[in-house]
C-alpha cells in the first residue's frame, strides 16, 4: 500500500479519493479552487464598497419587498444543527417572516429535537414538519446500505427539499435561504458521493435491492428542481457567506438566545447522517469527511493546520455513541446484527453502477440548454 499524501496548506489526503492532486508544493486542487472561490463567494461582514455588510443589507431588502402581500418572506429548511439554527436566528434578528420546514426521519438525535425545539419557541416562526412514510423509508435506506453505494443519506436529502418546494409553490415564496456556507464548507470532497436530486439513481437502486414499494414518499428529481427554479423564479441566496461566520461563536449566540446545546461534529444532529458520516464511508469506503470540514476551517481562517491535525487525531466517534446508533437502526431498518455485518462486509459500490441522470437521453439534452444558458 503506498503512503498517504496530505496537503501541506490544508488537511485533505488522497486515501479514498482519486479525484485530489497536489502541485509540487505539496499543495492540493481543494483548497488551491476554494481559495480562488473566496472572493467571489464569501464576503465576511466587511465595510468594503460592495462587499459583506452592504450586500447583505441589499439581500434583506430584496427578500422583504418580494414578501410583500405574501405570508412569508422567505422558507428555511431546519435540521437542528448548526449552519440552518444559526441562519434562523439571524433570519430572527433581521426581521423576516420565515417558514422553517423540517424532515423528521425518525433519526432526529434528543438534542436536536430540544434545540429545534427551543429555537421554534424563540424565534416564533411557523414551522411545519414531513413524515416520510416510516416502513418505506426505512426500507429504502435499507436498500441504499445493500446496494453498499457511498451516499446512504440520498433519500433523507431528497425528500426534505420535494417538501421545500412543494411549500414555496404553495405560499408562493421565491427565496429559499440556504445555510449552505464558505466558512464551514468549501471544502467537500468529490469523490464517494452522488446527488441528492438524481430520482433515477434512486429508483435504480430501489428497483435493484428494493423490498417496499415508494409509492408515499414525496421525491423530487434534478429536472424538475431546475424547473421549478425557472418557472417559479426560485431565489438560494447563502447569506452566511455574507457574515464572518464563526463556528464557536455562532453556537455561543444560539445558547444565549435559546439555550442551544453543543451537539458534537458538523452533521452529528441526526443518527443516520452521524453513522453515514463516522461509520459508513470510513468503513466501507475508507472516507472520512473530518478532513473536509477542518480544512475548510482552516482556510477561512477559523483554526490553524496544526490545530486541525490535532482534532483530526482524535478519535473519528464515541464508541458507545455509535453501538447506540447501530443498534437503534438495525432496529429501524428491521436487521439483525449478522444481517449488518454481512451488509458492512459486502463489496462496495459507485452510484454510477446504476442508472443515474447522466444515462438518460433527457438529461443530455437538457444539459445542452442548461448549459447554453449560462
Amino acid at each position: 500500500m503506498s503512503e498517504i499524501r496530505r496537503c501541506t496548506r490544508c488537511i485533505m489526503d488522497d486515501s479514498s479519493d482519486p479525484t485530489i492532486t497536489f502541485d509540487e508544493n505539496g499543495i492540493c486542487n481543494y483548497c488551491t479552487q476554494s481559495l480562488i472561490e473566496r472572493s467571489k463567494v464569501y464576503f465576511p461582514g466587511t465595510t468594503e464598497l460592495g462587499a459583506g455588510n452592504d450586500r447583505l443589507d441589499e439581500l434583506i431588502n430584496k427578500v422583504k419587498e418580494n414578501g410583500k402581500g405574501k405570508k412569508y418572506d422567505c422558507i428555511m429548511g431546519l435540521s437542528g444543527g448548526l449552519d440552518s439554527s444559526y441562519l434562523t436566528y439571524l433570519g430572527y434578528k433581521w426581521g423576516l417572516r420565515v417558514l422553517l420546514v423540517h424532515i423528521d426521519d425518525g433519526y432526529d438525535t434528543d438534542i436536536s429535537k430540544s434545540n429545534i425545539d427551543k429555537l421554534v419557541k424563540a424565534t416564533g416562526f411557523d414551522y411545519e414538519v414531513i413524515a416520510p412514510d416510516a416502513e418505506q423509508f426505512n426500507a429504502l435506506t435499507l436498500a441504499y446500505m445493500k446496494a453498499g453505494v457511498p451516499n446512504i443519506t440520498v433519500p433523507q436529502d431528497n425528500v426534505l427539499f420535494a417538501f421545500l418546494y412543494k411549500k414555496m409553490k404553495q405560499y408562493k415564496i421565491n427565496y429559499f435561504l440556504s445555510g449552505g456556507n464558505y466558512a464551514l464548507e468549501s471544502i467537500l470532497q468529490q469523490g464517494n458521493t452522488h446527488s441528492a436530486s438524481d430520482l433515477v439513481n434512486i429508483k435504480a437502486i430501489h428497483k435493484a435491492y428494493g423490498t417496499k414499494p415508494i409509492d408515499k414518499l414525496l421525491f423530487t428529481s434534478t429536472y424538475k428542481k431546475r424547473f421549478d427554479s425557472m418557472f417559479l423564479k426560485i431565489k438560494s441566496p447563502r447569506p452566511l457567506n455574507l457574515i464572518d461566520y464563526n463556528r464557536q461563536r455562532a453556537f455561543n449566540e444560539l445558547k444565549e438566545f435559546c439555550g442551544f446545546e453543543y451537539y458534537g461534529r458538523k452533521h452529528l444532529e441526526n443518527i443516520l447522517t452521524a453513522f453515514a458520516q463516522l461509520y459508513w464511508l470510513p468503513k466501507k469506503f475508507g472516507a472520512d469527511k473530518r478532513t473536509s470540514h477542518l480544512s475548510s476551517m482552516v482556510i477561512s481562517g477559523q483554526m490553524t493546520r496544526d490545530e486541525a491535525l490535532k482534532e483530526y487525531s482524535e478519535p473519528i466517534y464515541d464508541e458507545k455513541m455509535m453501538n447506540d446508533y447501530i443498534a437503534f437502526i438495525k432496529k429501524s431498518i428491521g436487521i439483525s446484527d449478522s444481517e449488518f455485518d454481512e451488509i458492512m462486509k459486502a463489496p462496495t459500490h459507485q452510484h454510477t453502477e446504476f442508472k443515474n441522470d447522466e444515462t438518460t437521453v433527457m438529461y443530455k439534452l437538457l444539459k445542452k440548454i442548461w448549459d447554453a444558458r449560462k
